[in-house]
């Protein structure tokens, strides 16, 4: 029987299928493998999207804040007209303050707005107030200096909503009110009625003495629901009365407040010569504002304070109509404190960011160095570059891109109010990292056929021309942009070019340290093989030549540790400043003082406050702010000084402690003359008064004085210009301050025993000062995103570490088991791997400290913490500069972790190998 051909498939037939498909087979082939590397990904790309969301979330915190702390007279936008003219009819004139046309006006406004600019309808109000306070006649008022207490009229919309009855009821417009009115209803909040002595049914009368008076009674007494807020606290005196000065030298103290009137009760304000205006004030809406509508929010403040929309509401309630507000001013604090900030954010989001990309592509370098042998046996037997390139980027994909969406994910899960575009576009390159990181290293490393079992360390794997003039290239390229970034400065908040300089100088160091690297090594080989035992030779000549020991190990380990360090520099500059800026505002632990430290303390208060638990030393000062020096014949203004008498050994001792302007008690002490007192000054005033004596007329006397001391600072004041005596030589000795120190101050106790001496007294703790300045969500968000950094910094170096070792991990094995069959030990072999190890973590070690502390020193004339540090603006904090040093403990803590890491994962390896004896290691035919 003739066996027949097969027959050949036709041209239309479809190609069989294969058995096994390749990504399912490589997936149950090595199901850990795929598992740890989806890890890394979803790791990766949850740090990647959540860093831009962060970002955008305390952004947005932080703009809200700013708008929210601002003082409602900066925050408010307010439209005013300059009230009815004498030109119109008195029915139109009376019509156009009646709340239902103001209330008309008010929806205007509120059309004009558009945009970002939103208001709150619970906080907005709307209104008649008198623009000239008008004098109350009724003498039963307090008078503080004969002056009668000056009352604004207010007749504005919500009364009912905004405040709760305490007395009698809320006041009503009987009627209809005219301009011809001449008795009206009131009500006057608490605190108003208290100051006064405003009951209810009283009756006021306000107006000028020989022109027309309008009569006022009181039917209530109301308590604000919320005194903070926009409807209370934009006119300062509608919560509270508060005291005013006459013009005039000396000036004389008269009480303000308001009388609250019924809202239909304007029209009555005509028959006063109190000028009534129209109002409309709107408190913007920070709920839904994001820092993303600044720019747009500052083009519609523009456009209403003097632009389109100012001619809009001009058209529509009145010509003469007018916007005033310094909400602008607000956003430009905010735009300002982000500036700041964000250059130093961005060194961590790029330093993360390359050392992230680093780490992924030394993960794909891992898994294309473990599947070297088959993949050449592919290439010997005609597999194409594409055709594999593209099956290991399915495989890759199959596990990357469900990772990478999962860290997307929990990433817009994990931080909320922000925006899901550039965390996308992050999630996602990271997942096209992920994906290409396999696929490239194995196109390039199999471009031609290799010969299987062939060595690839750095004696054999020289690199080629092409290799080096790229490296070259890279070097030149990167030491170019920090020299131009070293001679230009770092002020540019927008420059990437300073944000990348730890990227910049890594790459440097790692290119630089990595050709360097072997020299020092096999120059030590020498001396070693000349030693009895192998050990040390081994260790030393195979180290000089371990492929782990490349330019991206390096780079990532440079990078992680540069970032790290910088960060922790940032952070403890930071803490320093603070600590100092805290210091500086209370002059020691706590402080216990006058009103304006100027008030003298009630007797007995340093014995009160020395009894408080917790207290170790007290030390009473004197102060006068606004000192007048001698002017000498100069045209100049003197500055500003402020007088401190304390007793020398005291304040000496005090200064001292604290590290503050430490002198000795000796130069306040009498000298040779003992008429003259001896001073500490500042160098403004030292310069100012120069040397010699000089005569000084203060409130506590009027003495002769010359300058035995220069320091920088003193503990009892903040202020840069001060002048220190001794306090027992001065006429009129009155102590305004307590200097208090001590581990554990009591702070509920030191108020306590302040509330009972009596007075005004204020109590101020160092650790309260130093949280203040900590108020602001950019601050916050800027050091929790540093100290996330740190985290992820330290994490990625362990896995670079950990990436490195791996990789060359089954040579060293194989190794391992053969110098057993030659006679190594257990513990020589232990001996053998942690000394391999050892060199290139030193190595990874020192480049990165070196590196951090280079980065450090590059960016620091550019890196201004004053407003990471302290809430306020630079000039009114404290400390004005606060520049970025070198931290020794971030720098050598993360150094240190990353050696001891290195000979900890070699002890381990030595040990597993020895679990698993030589005779498994060493099979037949394996040519490893």
């Amino acid at each position: 029987m003739t066996r027949q051909p097969a027959s050949r498939p036709g041209a239309g037939s479809r190609r069989p299928r294969p058995v096994a498909p390749w990504v399912r087979t490589r997936l149950r082939t090595a199901p850990g493998t795929a598992a740890a590397f989806g890890v890394l990904v979803l790791l990766t790309a949850f740090l990647a999207a959540a860093f831009p969301r962060a970002v955008d979330a305390y952004e947005n915190r932080g703009l809200r804040h700013t708008v929210t702390d601002a003082p409602t007279t900066r925050s408010v936008l307010e439209v005013t007209t300059p009230g009815p003219g004498l030109t119109g009819s008195e029915e139109a004139r009376e019509a156009s303050l009646r709340s239902g046309a103001l209330a008309e006006a008010y929806k205007k406004v509120l059309d004009a707005l558009g945009g970002p600019l939103r208001a709150v309808p619970g906080e907005s109000s709307y209104g008649v107030q008198t623009g000239v306070p008008l004098p109350a006649l009724d003498t039963w008022l307090p008078r503080p200096d004969a002056v009668p207490p000056h009352m604004t009229l207010v007749a504005q919309n919500g009364l009912a909503e905004h405040s709760a009855v305490a007395d009698g009821r809320l006041p009503r417009a009987g009627g209809d009110v005219t301009s011809r009115t001449t008795e009206v209803e009131a009500a006057v909040t608490t605190r108003t009625a208290k100051t006064l002595g405003i009951e209810t049914g009283s009756v006021i009368h306000v107006g000028e003495a020989n022109g027309p008076a309008l009569t006022v009674r009181v039917t209530g007494i109301v308590e604000p629901r919320s005194p903070q807020g926009s409807y209370w606290s934009f006119n300062e005196v509608l919560g509270a009365p508060g005291l005013g000065a006459t013009p005039g030298s000396p000036p004389s103290v008269y009480w303000r407040a308001a009388l609250l009137l019924a809202p239909d009760a304007a029209p009555a304000l005509l028959g006063t010569l109190g000028a009534p205006q129209p109002y409309w004030r709107v408190a913007p809406e920070t709920a839904r504002l994001t820092a993303q509508d600044v720019p747009e929010l500052a083009e519609r403040l523009a456009a209403l304070e003097d632009g389109p929309g100012l001619i809009r509401l001009k058209d529509t309630i009145d010509e003469n109509a007018d916007v005033t507000t310094d909400l602008d001013g607000v956003l430009g604090d905010f735009e300002a404190m982000r500036s700041a900030i964000s250059p130093v954010v961005a060194v961590a989001a790029f330093g993360i960011g390359s050392v992230a990309v680093v780490v992924v592509a030394m993960a794909g370098g891992l898994f294309a160095a473990r599947r070297r042998a088959e993949l050449a046996l592919l290439r010997s037997r005609g597999g194409s570059l594409a055709g594999i390139g593209g099956r290991l980027l399915a495989e890759t994909a199959v596990v990357a891109v469900p990772a990478a969406a999962l860290g997307l994910a929990l990433a817009v899960l994990a931080v909320d109010d922000a925006r899901t575009g550039y965390a996308v576009a992050a999630a996602a390159a990271v997942a096209a990292v992920a994906c290409a990181a396999l696929p490239v290293r194995a196109v390039v490393g199999h471009r031609v056929p290799l010969a299987h079992g062939g060595r690839d360390d750095l004696t054999l794997a020289r690199p080629g021309r092409r290799r080096t003039v790229a490296e070259l290239t890279l070097l030149v390229l990167a030491v170019g942009a920090v020299t131009a970034l070293r001679r230009r400065g770092t002020s540019d908040a927008g420059d990437h070019l300073t944000s990348a300089a730890p990227v910049l100088v890594a790459l440097i160091a790692a290119l630089v340290l990595v050709r360097l690297y072997p020299l020092p090594l096999r120059w030590a080989a020498r001396p070693a093989a000349r030693l009895r035992g192998a050990v040390g030779y081994l260790s030393l000549a195979r180290a000089g030549r371990s492929s782990a020991v490349g330019a991206l190990p390096l780079l990532a380990l440079l990078l992680a540790l540069a970032t790290a360090g910088f960060g922790g520099s940032v952070l403890a500059g930071v803490d320093d400043a603070r600590a100092r800026a805290a210091l500086l505002a209370t002059g020691a632990d706590a402080r216990v003082s006058g009103e304006g430290d100027s008030v003298a303390l009630p007797p007995g208060a340093e014995r009160a406050v020395r009894a408080v638990p917790g207290v170790r030393s007290v030390t009473a000062v004197q102060i006068e702010h606004a000192l007048t020096l001698p002017a000498a014949g100069r045209q100049a203004d003197a500055p500003a000084v402020s007088l401190v008498a304390a007793d020398p050994d005291a304040y000496a001792s005090l200064a001292r402690g604290l590290d503050l302007g430490e002198f000795p008690a000796a130069a306040l002490r009498p000298g040779a003359d003992p008429q003259v007192l001896r001073a500490v000054a500042s160098p403004g005033v030292a310069a100012w008064l120069g040397s010699g004596r000089h005569r000084i007329d203060a409130v506590a006397g009027t003495f002769t004085v010359e300058i035995a001391a220069v320091r920088e600072r003193t503990p009892a004041v903040a202020s840069k210009e001060f002048l220190v005596v001794d306090g027992s030589r001065l006429e009129r000795r009155a102590p305004s301050a307590l200097l208090v120190t001590g581990g554990q101050v009591d702070g509920e106790g030191l108020r306590a025993a302040a509330r009972e001496l009596g007075g005004d007294l204020t109590v101020r703790l160092r650790a309260e000062a130093r949280a203040g300045f900590t108020d602001s969500p950019l601050q916050a968000g800027a050091e929790r995103i540093y100290t996330a950094a740190i985290g992820a910094g330290a994490g990625y170096a362990v896995l670079a570490l950990m990436l490195s070792l791996l990789q060359s991990a089954p040579e060293r094995t194989t190794l391992l088991a053969r110098l057993r069959t030659m006679g190594l030990t257990t513990r020589q072999g232990r001996t053998l791997l942690g000394l391999e190890a050892l060199p290139p973590a030193l190595l990874a070690a020192a480049g990165g400290a070196l590196v951090g502390w280079a980065t450090i020193g590059l960016l620091a004339p550019g890196v201004d913490l004053v407003r990471l540090a302290l809430a306020a603006a630079p000039g009114v904090a404290p400390v004005d500069d606060v520049s970025l040093r070198a931290d020794a403990w971030s720098l050598a803590l993360p150094a240190t972790a990353v050696v001891l890491l290195a000979a900890a994962v070699a002890g381990v390896q030595a040990w597993w190998a020895g679990r698993r004896g030589s005779v498994k290691e060493l099979r037949a035919g394996d040519m490893r």
